[in-house]
């Protein structure tokens, strides 16, 4: 019975376009990326850019399995780096046009922490 499911799954996957296809991928990087360990919440600041690069598919490429290490590798360089937009999110409640752009900077010049 596990192979016809993992079969059908298959044939299934297969007929999809591929902009469905990337979706799905991405809402499994997704899913993982809001994973959080057991009485470690992630400061909600700190999410909102990590969020970020997940829906803007900057983790696209990367191995599900390693997404939480690019999220902790990320979490750090922001900390060291861009303590900035952290801190604006905490005052201004949200994502800026500056800080977004300073965000989309860092995939652009390939500054985001590798998995």
């Amino acid at each position: 019975a596990v192979v016809s499911t993992q079969s059908t799954g298959a044939q299934f996957g297969s007929a999809l376009d591929a902009a469905t296809q990337s979706l799905l991928i991405r809402g499994v990087r997704l899913t993982e990326l809001l994973k959080q360990g057991q009485y470690v919440p992630m400061d909600i600041n700190e999410q909102v850019a990590v969020i970020y690069c997940g829906v803007r598919g900057h983790l696209d490429k990367i191995d599900p399995a390693k997404v939480t290490d690019f999220e902790k590798s990320f979490v750090a360089h922001m900390r060291t780096n861009l303590q900035d937009i952290i801190d604006d999110i905490k005052v201004t409640g949200q994502l800026t046009e500056a800080n977004e752009a300073k965000l989309k900077d860092l995939e652009d010049n390939k500054e985001t922490p590798k998995a």
